[in-house]
């Protein structure tokens, strides 16, 4: 049991918390700082690739303002209208965050296609280079603080800001390179890394949805982690087997339901002590989690009855 508690690095929900609102307060400070200097680059070179990362950070800023707020209203406790809490804003928010990223690009490749038809020389490109070596490095220090959290959290909303932050190190990266091509040769270098940008940042919202969307729909845990749960389970020795796992994720909680099945001469109160060790060494490896059990005598577990997606196939 010890081995299959170690596997895991989520903190508590006391933990989380703090760890949440502190990356969210990271992310949105960053976002503006980066927002203030590309915007004097820009203002500099008049480029386009550098107005491109000139708008994916003010959508970072408005992405990330809606994260916090999302955060705030996703770690509030459970109340008598939503009992089950309110995880799901975070997933609300990664696709809030998806449709700015989408706009974004889609203006992107608007304004790159008009510089391709006719392009424009850049006015200067040292400031540019070194706004954006200056936004790699403050990303750079946000990743590493926010890959800690995501460690610690699972969480989706701080996923999903990482996200853009990770294609932001692309984006400054592609700027720089696009900016000395350009200089040296045809200025449509500069539209062209653009279309590029815009073509990543498109990947990334759909990333961004697919995971939001699994979250809103109560998607199963992943099969390595469902196994850890029966695996936990069936190591208490009074567990004869298990049925009907049910999971899914709502921000950082995770509701674990399932039916033990235990000897038919079991007293009830021995069953129950038995169900409540099961749960508490569950709680050990996801202490974020609900965890509902069903006790099954032995002899009933053939009449329970299958759902019919996981029915053998019928010859």
């Amino acid at each position: 049991m010890d081995q299959l508690a170690a596997s895991t690095t989520c903190a508590s929900p006391q933990d989380s918390a703090p760890l949440m609102r502190r990356a969210t307060y990271a992310s949105l400070a960053v976002a503006l700082v980066l927002i203030v200097v590309k915007g004097i680059a820009w203002l500099s070179s008049d480029s386009v690739s550098l107005m491109a990362t000139l708008i994916d950070s003010a959508l970072d800023a408005l992405a990330s303002l809606v994260n916090l707020l999302a955060v705030r209203h996703a770690l509030s406790p459970a109340d008598r209208e939503h009992r089950f809490g309110h995880g799901k804003a975070e997933a609300l928010a990664g696709l809030g965050q998806a449709l700015f990223v989408a706009g974004s690009a889609g203006f992107l490749l608007f304004e790159a296609a008009r510089r391709i038809v006719e392009p424009v020389p850049l006015q200067s490109y040292g400031l540019g280079i070194a706004v954006m070596l200056f936004s790699m490095a403050a990303t750079l220090l946000l990743l590493a603080f926010q890959r800690k959290v995501i460690r610690a959290t699972d969480s989706t909303a701080i996923k999903a800001d990482a996200l853009h932050y990770r294609t932001d190190l692309l984006v400054n990266g592609s700027v720089i390179l696009a900016l000395l091509l350009s200089v040296r040769g045809w200025a449509g270098f500069d539209a062209l890394f653009a279309v590029a940008i815009a073509l990543y940042i498109l990947h990334s919202a759909w990333e961004i949805v697919s995971q939001a969307f699994d979250h809103l729909m109560d998607r199963e845990l992943p099969d390595a982690e469902r196994a850890q749960i029966i695996a936990i389970a069936r190591a208490h020795e009074k567990v004869l087997g298990l049925h009907d796992l049910r999971s899914r994720r709502s921000g950082t909680d995770i509701f674990i339901q399932l039916h033990l099945e235990l000897h038919d001469d079991l007293r009830l109160v021995e069953a129950h002590r038995i169900s409540d060790e099961v749960e508490a060494a569950l709680l050990q490896v996801y202490p974020a989690a609900e965890v509902i059990i069903h006790i099954d005598p032995i002899s009933v577990v053939p009449e329970e009855p299958v759902p019919e997606f996981l029915a053998p196939p019928q010859n």
